[in-house]
Parts: C-alpha cells; structure tokens; sequence
C-alpha cells in the first residue's frame, strides 16, 4: 500500500469510528473509501464490516458507566441481534446486495425522522412524567421485532443501524441520550462481530487494508464516545439528527442521481 492509502485508511476508519459513536453510518464513510483504492464491493463492505467491529471496543469502553443501567435492556435486544446479524451477513454471501441497497435511502431517512419524533411514540408506549419507563408489552414487542430486522440489515450491509437503534430505543421510551448510545454501542458490534466471523471463514476479507483501517477505527470510537458524553443531550441529539438527514441526503444521491 502507497502512503496515501494508508494515510486515507486510518483517517476513514477514525472518522467511521467517531460517527459511529456518536449516532451510526461510519460504513458510509468507510466502504466508499475502500472502493476508492481498488477493493471490490463485496470485499470492501466485509472489509469494513471487520476493521469497524475491532474498532468499537473503543466506544464500548467509552461508554462503560451506562452499560450497568442498561442490563435489562440487552438481554432482550442480544438474541435476536445476534441471530439478525448471522441471516443478513448469510444473505450478503448468498444475494446480490444491489436491491438492498437501494432501500439504504428510505430506512435512514425514516428512521431519522423517527428519532425526531420520539417524544410522541415515548408518550405512546408508556413513559410519565419523569422520564421513567412503563413501556407497554406491544412496545417492546414491536422494539424487539424491528431490532431484528436492524440486524439482518446490520449484518447484511449495515450503514445507518445505528440511527435505526436509537429510532427503536427512543420508541420503547429510553430518554437518556448517553446510555441509548451504550446500548446502540454493544448492540452494533455484536451485529457487526457476527457478520465478520462469517466474513472470514468466506474469504472476504482484505487483511491489510482491514489491518490499517482498524487503527483509526479504534481511535475515532474512543474519541466520539468520550467527548459526546461532555456535550449536552439536547446538543447530541441535533447532531444525530442531522447526521442522519445527511447520510440519507448522500445515499439518495448516490443511488438514484449519479
């Protein structure tokens, strides 16, 4: 590799780790990097997928202080995030994944709207005054079955689960900011540990690319979740809104306009 590939390697896999830290779609910053330097699609959405997945051990620490309050939560999200996770990355070696991408645009957009819209659907499923949680069965449920299909999306291509998480987890009434990122943090590498386990054993993986990528990655997740804590919830959730109102600007763009 030429010094400007490793040089834009580490700075796309640093600048992956931040947004996703902060609310998700750092593939999108990664994938189309990868292609830029000669990998094949196929190869660089698994390449991605791995350099992404050792990188969020960074954000998971990051986030340590709000994982004890956020148990319950993952109990019921983990099974069928990691059995989402296993289909989608099944589907990614098995499919084309053109279709499905073209639904990239759509899903981030309203899952983005979704979040905006939270407090409405917080009010439904059940959360008073406080702030506290009393989510009705059919809430959770439904935060349950659409996890999944995050996760089966996670495992297949995965930009923008991230958004789609925090959408879920603001619906079933999680308010504070902060530990919806933990949650999102552990769910997201999960989903994305899983696709790369299969990634491997199918030979998709460009080792030094995912190698270097990597560095940055690590970096990037521990700097996003380390100083988003610093800044206002209110201040937070601007960001992943118009994060995510930009991705899907520039999925839209790239799948229907160039």
């Amino acid at each position: 590799m030429s010094l400007a590939e490793i040089v834009g390697l580490v700075l796309s896999g640093a600048a992956a780790g931040a947004i996703n830290a902060v609310a998700g779609g750092g593939t999108l910053v990664t994938f189309p990097t990868l292609l830029a330097f000669g990998t094949s699609p196929v190869m660089a959405n698994a390449t991605s997928t791995l350099a992404l997945v050792i990188g969020t051990a960074g954000g998971v620490f990051g986030y340590r202080r709000h994982l004890e309050s956020a148990k319950t939560w993952l109990g019921r999200f983990v099974p069928v995030s990691i059995a989402g996770g296993w289909i989608g990355s099944w589907l990614l070696t098995h499919t084309s994944d053109r279709v499905f991408s073209k639904l990239v645009p759509f899903l981030i957009l309203f899952a983005t709207a979704l979040f905006v819209a939270q407090g409405t659907f917080r009010g439904w499923a059940g959360v008073d005054q406080r702030g506290e949680m009393h989510a009705r069965h059919q809430a959770v449920s439904v935060a349950i079955a659409f996890q999944f299909g995050v996760a089966i999306y996670g495992g297949y291509f995965g930009a923008g689960i991230g958004i789609l998480m925090l959408a879920s987890l603001g619906f079933i009434g999680l308010t504070n900011i902060h530990e919806m990122n933990a949650l999102k943090t552990v769910l997201g590498s999960l989903i994305n540990l899983i696709a790369a386990v299969w990634f491997i054993f199918a030979g998709l993986i460009h080792w030094p690319r995912a190698g270097v990528m990597t560095v940055g990655a690590l970096a990037g997740y521990f700097i996003g979740s380390h100083y988003s804590q610093r800044i206002p919830q209110a201040r937070v959730r601007q960001i992943i809104t118009a994060i995510g109102f930009i991705i899907a600007a520039v999925t839209f763009y790239k799948e229907f306009v160039e």
